[in-house]
């Protein structure tokens, strides 16, 4: 069951579009605008602490739910399409497909698709594509396995300020890209036809849910990336779970949850390995291309951008950061094949 609570807003630590940082009676929380507006210091609101008190991945972030200091709020949608469905916080955040003049294109004429099984590696991903291809438009499309808001994502925000992300697309029930749309294929029409990506990096938002199970795992969606991707037209490329670190043996060196994806796809990908790891015995109808990877650990330093992975930076899990950066330097490479 969920929990609430009522309290009392005594400090706001930050803000950004979609996204407010508050403290409610001095425990961390978040205010997602869009849904319920925003608050100022001494609002009494609602508070779900539900993820918090079960000790769940949420960073210790409780999520104000409404504001009691005002008995209405309302803001214009930009459309009729509705997402979070059926819920109290359903919002009407409209979609590109319902927008006048929009027209898909045919198929998604050969762009690299790079499908990511965590959140971390969009920011390994962009980092490699800003070295290897600079001046490529590089559009993100969030799913829906994740966190929904994409104004959570403190990664996505600091690659934007940085300029090694040029747009993103929210489909399915996530919501709050700079484009808006219904389902995964047809978010990849909306990346090319309306952000003018010339490379696409898909992946769950910031938390995934993972337990255990051959298939209870967020990640298995890539398997359905490759075959959205690869039977529209689009080049599937394949982002790698490693990890030198993991305590876990299911995802020490190369993840279990990358080679049962792997397993569901029917289309073929492209797997990036990075030179000096093994690669793995994969078969039809995937191929391997081994490529040297730049130093994204020094890229992220140098840009001011502190990543991570269950907690751990480059220094500590330099593997992981290297198998999704080859992901990108391999998307880079077939733009000009």
């Amino acid at each position: 069951m969920p929990r609430f609570r009522t309290g009392t807003v005594t400090a706001i630590t930050s803000e950004r579009d979609g996204l407010q940082r508050v403290e409610v009676d001095r425990r961390p929380a978040y205010v997602l605008t869009r849904l319920i507006g925003p608050v100022a210091v001494g609002d009494a609101v609602v508070v779900n602490t539900t993820a918090v008190d079960l000790g769940l991945g949420t960073g210790g972030w409780d999520v104000v739910h409404w504001n009691l200091a005002r008995d209405e709020w309302d803001q214009p949608g930009a459309g009729h399409v509705m997402k979070l469905r059926y819920t109290s916080l359903q919002i009407d955040a409209g979609v590109a497909e319902e927008a006048e003049g929009y027209t898909p294109p045919t198929d998604l004429g050969g762009v690299p698709v790079i499908a990511c099984a965590l959140h971390s590696q969009v920011a390994c991903v962009a980092a490699a594509m800003a070295d290897t291809a600079p001046g490529a438009r590089l559009v993100y499309v969030m799913t829906d396995a994740g966190a929904l808001p994409l104004a959570l994502s403190d990664l996505v925000a600091d690659l934007r300020d940085v300029g090694w992300l040029q747009a993103t697309v929210t489909v399915g029930q996530a919501f709050g890209g700079e484009h808006e749309a219904v389902n995964l294929r047809s978010g990849l029409d909306v990346a090319r036809a309306v952000a003018g990506a010339d490379v696409i990096v898909v992946g769950t938002g910031p938390g995934v849910v993972g337990t255990g199970t051959r298939h209870g795992f967020s990640g298995l969606e890539v398997a359905g990336i490759i075959d959205l991707a690869g039977s529209g037209g689009g080049r599937p490329v394949v982002a790698l779970r490693w990890s030198d670190a993991d305590s876990r043996p299911r995802h020490r060196g190369l993840s279990h949850h990358s080679l049962t994806a792997l397993a569901y796809a029917h289309h073929g990908a492209t797997v990036a390995v990075p030179e000096g790891y093994p690669a793995p015995e994969l078969g039809a109808p995937h191929r391997i291309i081994e490529t040297e990877v730049p130093d994204v650990g020094a890229m992220l330093d140098d840009a001011g951008l502190r990543v991570t992975t269950m907690g751990r930076g480059p220094e500590e899990d330099p593997g992981f950061f290297d198998f999704a950066a080859a992901a990108g330097v391999v998307g880079a490479g077939l733009l000009s094949s």
